[in-house]
């Protein structure tokens, strides 16, 4: 089993499909923070078979339910004072902006380059987005 120290403080992001937490990282703009960011790819999973995480050292100030956007089995874990105080499953945002790109060619986001890409949460239960200009379904890759 590979170890990595454990955290006084910080956040675990669990569960990530193997070979995401790229993506994640980027997203999060995690290169940015001043603390030490660890990614374990590929890891033993009994529930998923092999997952990613990555554990963020200190305090951060990033919204983590979008995450559910890009990858529906992810599990936050706060720690704190080496202890796991919190472990959230993520909630679906009603709305998000700029998290997924509409692929649309005749989308006014394909013309008007500046404006935002944004999508209403349409189904629940399918986890369905819907860009708010076009209509276009948001399909994730499996």
């Amino acid at each position: 089993m590979l170890n990595i120290g454990g955290l006084k403080e910080g956040v675990v992001i669990d569960h990530i499909k193997a070979g995401g937490a790229m993506e994640i990282y980027n997203y999060l703009g995690l290169e940015k923070l001043d603390c030490s960011v660890a990614i374990i790819k590929n890891a033993r999973s009994n529930k998923m078979g092999k997952k990613d995480i990555i554990k963020i050292e200190g305090p951060i100030t990033v919204n983590l339910d979008i995450l559910g956007v890009l990858d529906e089995n992810i599990t936050i874990n706060v720690i704190e004072n080496n202890q796991i105080v919190e472990k959230r499953v993520l909630a679906l945002p009603e709305m998000v902006t700029n998290v997924i790109k509409c692929k649309n060619p005749r989308c006014i986001t394909s013309i008007e380059q500046e404006l935002p890409h944004r999508f209403k949460l349409t189904d629940k239960d399918k986890r369905i987005y819907r860009c708010l200009y076009c209509e276009q379904k948001f399909s994730r890759r499996h």
